[in-house]
Order: C-alpha cells, then sequence, then structure tokens
C-alpha cells in the first residue's frame, strides 16, 4: 500500500523497522509530524503496517508498508530498494524491530536463544549494514537497546545478550562511518507499555515496574519516539551514544 509519494526532493525520508505497532508505530507517527516520509516495515502483519500508512494518509501524511524478515539481507535490501524507489532515498534508519523471550538462563531453550539473537543481533547487523551503504549524508541510524542492560533483571539473560550486541554493533558503526556526516546511536527504553512488555506480567508485576522509576509510571510508546525525533532531527553532535529512555530507572 502507497500514500502520496510524489516527494518533494526536501522531503527528508526515514525507513521504521517493526513499524507497524508498539514502538516503531509511535516513531513513524512522530517522524511523520516532523515533516519525514516514512517507510513503515513489517515482519508479518501487513495489514498492520497498512493501517499506520492509512493513518499517515489521513494526516496528511506520505508513507508505504514493506515487508521482510530483518535478519534476511535479499529481504532488507529489497525493503530498502523499494523505500528508495517511492520517495528517492533514505535520511534516517529506525531499527525498532526485536523479540523478546524470558527465562532464566539454566532453564532457556536454545532455540529461544538462537531465534532471539537470529532477530534482535543478527537483524540489527543487516539493517545496520545497509544504513550504513544507503543513508544519505546528514542521516542518522538509530537502533534499540535496552536499560535492562544496567539494571540486570533475572530472567532477561538472552534479551540482555542480544541488545549489548546491540550496542556494539552501534557504537562501532559510529566510529567506521567516519567524514559521512551520518550519527548512529541507540535508544534504550525503560519499561514501556507496549505489547511486548505486557505481555506474561501480572498486574502486580506491570505496578512494581511503573513505581521502580521516579516518575512513578510506565514509559508510553511517544516517550520514545520524543527520544529518535531527537536523534533523527536536530541531535548532529550526538553520536556514538546510548541514550536511556527511561524516566530515571537505575
Amino acid at each position: 500500500m502507497t500514500q502520496n509519494t510524489t516527494t518533494p526532493a526536501t522531503t527528508r525520508v526515514a525507513l521504521v523497522t517493526g513499524g507497524s505497532g508498539g514502538i516503531g508505530r509511535a516513531v513513524a507517527l512522530r517522524l511523520v509530524a516532523d515533516g519525514f516520509a516514512v517507510g513503515v516495515h513489517y515482519a508479518g502483519n501487513k495489514g498492520r503496517a497498512e493501517a499506520v500508512v492509512a493513518e499517515v494518509a489521513a494526516r496528511g501524511g506520505q508513507a508505504i508498508a514493506v515487508g521482510g524478515d530483518v535478519a534476511d539481507e535479499r529481504d532488507m535490501s529489497a525493503a530498502f530498494d523499494r523505500v528508495e524507489e517511492a520517495f528517492g532515498g533514505i535520511d534516517v534508519v529506525v531499527n525498532t524491530a526485536g523479540i523478546m523471550v524470558l527465562a532464566p538462563i539454566a532453564e532457556l531453550d536454545l532455540d529461544d536463544l538462537d531465534r532471539v539473537h537470529r532477530t534482535n543481533v543478527r537483524g540489527t547487523f543487516v539493517v545496520s549494514q545497509q544504513a550504513a551503504r544507503r543513508v544519505r549524508p546528514g542521516g542518522a541510524i538509530v537502533n534499540f537497546s535496552t536499560s535492562v542492560t544496567r539494571t540486570q533483571l533475572p530472567t532477561y539473560g538472552a534479551y540482555v545478550a542480544s541488545k549489548a550486541a546491540v550496542e556494539s554493533i552501534t557504537l562501532i558503526l559510529a566510529r567506521e562511518l567516519r567524514g559521512k556526516d551520518i550519527t548512529v546511536n541507540a535508544v534504550a527504553p525503560g519499561p514501556t507499555a507496549t505489547p511486548l512488555f505486557l505481555q506474561g506480567k501480572d498486574d502486580t508485576t506491570i505496578a512494581n515496574f511503573a513505581k521502580a522509576t521516579p516518575l512513578e509510571r510506565l514509559g508510553e510508546p511517544d516517550d520514545i519516539a520524543d527520544a529518535v525525533a531527537f536523534l533523527a532531527g536536530p541531535a548532529r553532535w550526538v553520536n556514538g551514544q546510548v541514550i536511556f529512555a527511561n524516566g530515571g530507572l537505575t
């Protein structure tokens, strides 16, 4: 599905992986509000991505839905191609796509470990590789880590290991793109009210997470989108950093 893809040369263009729901959807809509044309990526639910595209169109913005497995370099090359063909180039890549499986390290099914790392580590590497080759000067690459890399909560071992790898990929890529005028950063959300976070948690657990921050609430997807918009837009002197958007969680 494509909407309003006659793009003026001055319009900035973003590709948001995992853009069909949760934080990704909030990021896509925020970037549209900031004047971007957006490729809304989905892995399996085309209908949700097309619903975001329709919402963008209703707001007078420009978006297309692009599918594919973030860990498959052919899929991602094709997704980048589609966005470039629709809008003329890519200025910002935001890689929100990720999965989370929770279990104690002693009990984790190793097939789940492989699945988490395929999406979160290989997926981030594949998307970052394409972004490094394609993002235009003056652009930005934003990957996603987690604040649990610092809080070290039990049962998060596989997920945190994958996100620690994401941080390393991000910080090294920032140095590798020296002279390209492209910033590379990661956002590390705290507890945020998304389906990924809420799944499998009872009300008491959710309330405890909310009280853990000085602001005494869960984050909202829009809170995280604000941080991404900063990195995608005015933050040209912020590079090679992990930005913790977590309400003061320690």
